[in-house]
């Protein structure tokens, strides 16, 4: 290990720094040397032929250091002689048909790509071979003719560039597509862990109001058990699915504001407005979650006077749903971890579909939510 300046520099590091460097030196005098592969000087001012010639070194040496620090070196020198052999070739050979450069300089191509892009290329692997193989069947198949040159070198060269092309682009759509799925991977299982964080925050609170009710033995205790089992029910079965129908979702806030009231012994004003005209989907245990944080942090923090309102209803393409409930002015904390699970669980369910609105006032909160379903 070697520090300087507070960098640190492996042992290995060094070495494929050094070998990169060498075998980057040597293919440039090798490519320089047969005149074919390195742009003419005279044909470009001397400035574009140091800068394109520079950038060339440069890649080479990352792409030399990066298959170092991987590989065998041995695995690296076979691929990089079938370029070495190509350079040679063209300029030995002094014909534009020679039969080794065109061949040569495929294989060293697959052989790079196959060592960076190991499982791409494997993948793949037919469809490439195919394309790199058709240009060596045309190769061969006209090099042989008078006028290859004029006719049939451009042609050659063009189709190894398309593959060449070819290959990149579905390398790219390769790498999309797996972001993507990526992407709806963390999806799922972010809404997963919301979920998750949402139930058992319930439960416990529901399981304790339980508890007092048997302690007390309240005529209220078996009604509270059943409606707890309708929600256990709804939660485990249908809380898996993406979608459920609105009317089920009602049945479960139903549910949930009758295990609500059954715990307070003070009156509480609740009133549920449901105008459903058209049969909706949407996703599960989603409207309860602005509910419970009206009772947790409305109801529950006054004496007397509270009330609830709440809404559902639903057109031929939307579900309008609103909350508002009053609290106790003291009560400064409304917002809570349940209802940045609601705007999360909005924004992965339905991005960009979806408009939510929140006022509160001194002792008033109430949440507004459109939802657009088509």
């Amino acid at each position: 290990m070697i520090k300087t300046q507070g960098i640190q520099l492996s042992t290995n590091t060094i070495k494929s720094i050094i070998i990169a460097s060498f075998l980057s030196v040597v293919i440039f005098l090798i490519v320089g040397f047969s005149g074919g592969f390195i742009i003419n000087p005279e044909s470009v001012i001397p400035e574009v032929y140091i800068a394109i010639n520079s950038v060339c070194f440069v890649l080479c040496w990352l792409t030399l250091h990066v298959l170092v620090s991987k590989f065998s070196i041995y695995k690296i020198l076979g691929v990089l002689g079938l370029l070495c052999l190509s350079a040679i070739a063209e300029y030995y050979f002094q014909i534009p048909n020679n039969p080794i450069s065109i061949p040569a300089l495929i294989l060293f191509w697959m052989g790079i790509s196959y060592f960076i892009i190991p499982q791409f290329f494997k993948k793949y692997q037919i469809l490439i071979l195919l394309s790199y193989g058709g240009v060596i069947t045309y190769f061969f198949i006209f090099r042989g003719k008078p006028n290859y040159a004029e006719d049939y070198s451009f042609v050659v060269t063009g189709y190894f560039i398309l593959s060449i092309s070819m290959m990149i682009l579905l390398w790219g759509y390769y790498q999309w597509k797996w972001y993507m799925n990526l992407k709806v991977n963390q999806t799922k299982n972010e809404l997963i862990l919301l979920k998750s964080q949402i139930n058992p925050h319930f439960f416990f609170n529901t399981l304790n109001n339980l508890y007092g009710l048997v302690i007390e033995k309240s005529d209220h205790a078996p009604e509270m058990i059943l409606k707890l089992s309708d929600i256990m029910r709804y939660t485990i079965y249908e809380g898996k699915s993406d979608f459920v129908d609105l009317k089920e979702e009602i049945k479960y806030i139903e549910d949930y504001i009758e295990l609500s009231k059954i715990r307070y012994n003070k009156k509480v004003e609740i009133s549920f407005k449901k105008e459903i005209e058209i049969p909706q989907k949407i996703a599960p245990i989603l409207l309860v979650i602005p509910i419970e944080n009206a009772f947790k942090h409305g109801i529950d923090s006054l004496t007397e006077n509270a009330f609830l309102d709440i809404e559902i209803k639903t057109g031929k393409s939307h579900i309008f749903f609103s909350v508002k409930n009053n609290y106790a002015s003291t009560n400064t904390n409304h917002k809570g971890i349940g209802l940045d699970n609601f705007k999360q669980r909005l924004a992965i369910m339905y991005p960009n579909n979806h408009k939510l609105n929140i006022n509160t006032t001194d002792n008033e909160y109430e949440l507004s939510l459109y939802i657009e379903t088509l």
